[in-house]
C-alpha cells in the first residue's frame, strides 16, 4: 500500500490546469505544424499561420491560448494499492481546479445551469474515476471549451445501420459543426456501451496521444478513412475553406447491447487542451 497526500494531488491538478491552458501538448504541436505545411489554400494557410503565432505568444508570455479556458474535465485512474491521506479525493481535485483557475487568472466559466449564477472559481470539475491495478494515480486534465462542446452529438443507431451508419453519423456531426467548432478540429468518437458510456468514450478519445493509432485493426482503418473524408469536406481552417478541416480522428469502442449501436462524436478545436501526470 502506497500513501499519497491530498496536498500533492491538489498541487498537481492546479499546475495541470494552468499548463493545459497555456501550452500545447507535444503531440498536438507536431500534428498542427504538419498541418501548416500541408494546407494548400492561401486563406487556410493564413489562418493556420495566425493560430501558430497565437500559440507561440501564449507559450512564451503565459497567456491563455484561448479566451475560453474551458470547464475542467478530469480523468483519474486510481491504483487499488493507493491510500489517499488527509481528506477526500474529489474535494482535493476540485481544490486544485479552484487554485489553478484563480491563481492562474483563467476565465471562470462555470455557472448553475438554469439561474446562470457563476461559481466564481470554475468548480465543480467533471471527474471520471477508474480503479486500476497498481499504486499510482494517473491524472489527465482536459479543459473543454464550449464552442466545440456545443457541436457534439450522440446518435442511437440501430444495429442494422452498421459501419456505414457510424461513418454517416461522424460526417453529419462534423458538417453541422462547420466553423462553430473552431477548425481545424480533433474529432473524438465513442462507439458502443450505452447512451452515457459512448459519450465518455468520445471525450476520453480526445485525450489520447494523436500520434498513437488504435490497436484494433478495423478501428485504425476507420480513423484513417474518416480523417480523409472529413478533410475533403472543404470546411478548412476557421471554416474559411481549405484542405485541413481535422487534425485527427480518435475512436474508442466498448461492447454494447444486441439491440443498440450508440455513437457519440465529441469535437474539440485545434488546441485540444490536455495535460497528463502520474503521481
Amino acid at each position: 500500500m502506497r500513501t499519497v497526500k491530498i496536498e500533492e494531488i491538489t498541487k498537481n491538478v492546479k499546475e495541470m490546469c494552468i499548463e493545459a491552458n497555456h501550452v500545447l501538448s507535444s503531440d498536438m504541436e507536431k500534428v498542427f505544424l504538419k498541418a501548416v505545411d500541408e494546407e494548400t489554400s492561401p486563406l487556410g494557410r493564413q489562418v493556420l499561420c495566425q493560430l501558430k503565432e497565437n500559440l507561440k505568444i501564449a507559450g512564451e508570455d503565459m497567456i491563455p491560448i484561448c479566451q475560453d479556458t474551458g470547464m475542467a474535465v478530469i480523468f483519474v485512474k486510481i491504483g487499488q494499492d493507493v491510500h489517499i491521506e488527509g481528506g477526500n479525493l474529489t474535494d482535493a481535485i476540485n481544490q486544485g481546479v479552484r487554485e489553478g483557475y484563480v491563481e492562474g487568472y483563467l476565465r471562470k466559466s462555470v455557472v448553475e445551469p438554469v439561474e446562470r449564477i457563476n461559481t466564481k472559481d470554475n468548480t465543480p470539475a467533471v471527474i471520471h474515476y477508474e480503479v486500476v491495478s497498481g499504486d499510482q494515480l494517473d491524472i489527465t486534465v482536459a479543459p473543454k471549451g464550449f464552442g466545440s462542446e456545443n457541436m457534439s452529438r450522440i446518435f442511437m443507431l440501430k444495429p442494422a445501420d452498421g459501419l456505414e451508419g457510424i461513418k454517416d453519423s461522424i460526417l453529419t456531426a462534423v458538417k453541422e459543426a462547420g466553423p462553430n467548432a473552431c477548425p481545424p478540429m480533433v474529432v473524438g468518437v465513442g462507439i458502443g456501451g450505452t447512451f452515457e458510456k459512448c459519450a465518455q468514450l468520445a471525450k476520453q478519445a480526445l485525450t489520447r496521444d494523436i500520434e498513437k493509432r488504435s490497436s484494433v485493426s478495423y478501428v485504425k482503418d476507420l480513423e484513417s478513412e474518416m480523417l480523409e473524408k472529413i478533410n475533403k469536406l472543404g470546411i478548412g481552417p476557421g471554416g474559411l475553406g481549405g484542405r485541413i478541416t481535422a487534425l485527427a480522428v480518435n475512436i474508442e469502442t466498448y461492447p454494447t447491447h444486441i439491440a443498440g449501436l450508440p455513437v457519440a462524436v465529441n469535437i474539440c478545436c485545434h488546441v485540444n487542451r490536455h495535460a497528463h501526470r502520474v503521481i
